[in-house]
């Protein structure tokens, strides 16, 4: 599962993982959860095992796969790209071995023409993998952390630990306030509600918070949409403007 992306703020996805596990209210409807289950359904080798039936719905069991073979992509492709990182799934989950997102990295070190984005719900485990590590960051390596409502803010915190060219957070799903929130050390913020069956409201109070926050810290302000069952019909109009504020790309040597 690689190629390019309809995601707003990046060109193309590279899913070296498959797999994943409800962790918080932020997953309740992801949608990487409902693909994997059509692919597991297509009887896709990459996905078998990774969703199970929970009443009307699918969800994640927990099993993940290590797709070594996918691990060369992003070498094969020559045009410069913003690559998010496993838009199926999250690198920093439990039971990807560290020796294996070694690998992820070493891959990223020498695709040096593509810019990368790793999202997470656990910056604390990147945190940890970056601190044994012991390296230099990546210039091309941009590090971000979910944050759906206040309940997970912590994670702010956690993704501060980790050294990076740029921080962002990802405040989609967003699915609450998340409160006054510290945003230094902090360089781009993606806020979007949810969308899809079943999605959650998202309130224009909660962003004006977010927007007047990222303002005060200087900090890239993208807004990716206001979501719901038909998010083409609700747009990504805020303040009567598209908000597609993002960092700087690095300059290679």
């Amino acid at each position: 599962m690689a190629g390019l992306s309809d995601i707003e703020w990046t060109d193309a996805t590279w899913n070296p993982v498959s797999g994943c596990r409800v962790l918080s209210a932020g997953c309740t409807n992801c949608y990487a959860m409902r693909m994997a289950a059509r692919l597991q359904a297509m009887d896709h080798p990459s996905y078998r095992g990774t969703t199970r039936k929970s009443g009307t719905r699918y969800v994640w069991t927990g099993e993940t796969h290590l797709l070594e073979d996918t691990l060369d992509i992003p070498l094969t492709w020559k045009k410069p790209r913003l690559v998010f990182v496993n838009s199926m799934s999250d690198l920093f989950q439990d039971n990807i071995p560290f020796e294996y997102v070694e690998r992820v990295w070493q891959t990223m070190e020498k695709a040096k023409v593509h810019t990368f984005q790793i999202l997470t719900k656990q910056p604390e485990r990147m945190a940890e993998f970056l601190k044994r590590r012991n390296k230099p960051a990546l210039k091309n390596v941009w590090l971000g952390a979910s944050v759906e409502d206040e309940c997970v803010t912590y994670r702010i915190a956690e993704l501060k630990r980790c050294r990076a060219a740029v921080r962002f957070i990802s405040f989609e799903p967003l699915i609450g306030p998340v409160g006054k929130i510290n945003l230094s050390d902090i360089h781009w913020a993606i806020v979007g509600g949810e969308s899809g069956p079943n999605s959650r409201p998202l309130d224009i109070n909660w962003v004006d918070q977010i927007f007047d926050q990222c303002e005060l810290y200087d900090v890239h302000f993208f807004f990716k949409q206001w979501g719901g069952v038909n998010k083409k019909r609700t747009g990504r109009t805020f303040k009567g403007r598209t908000w597609d504020d993002m960092p700087n790309l690095h300059v290679h040597a």
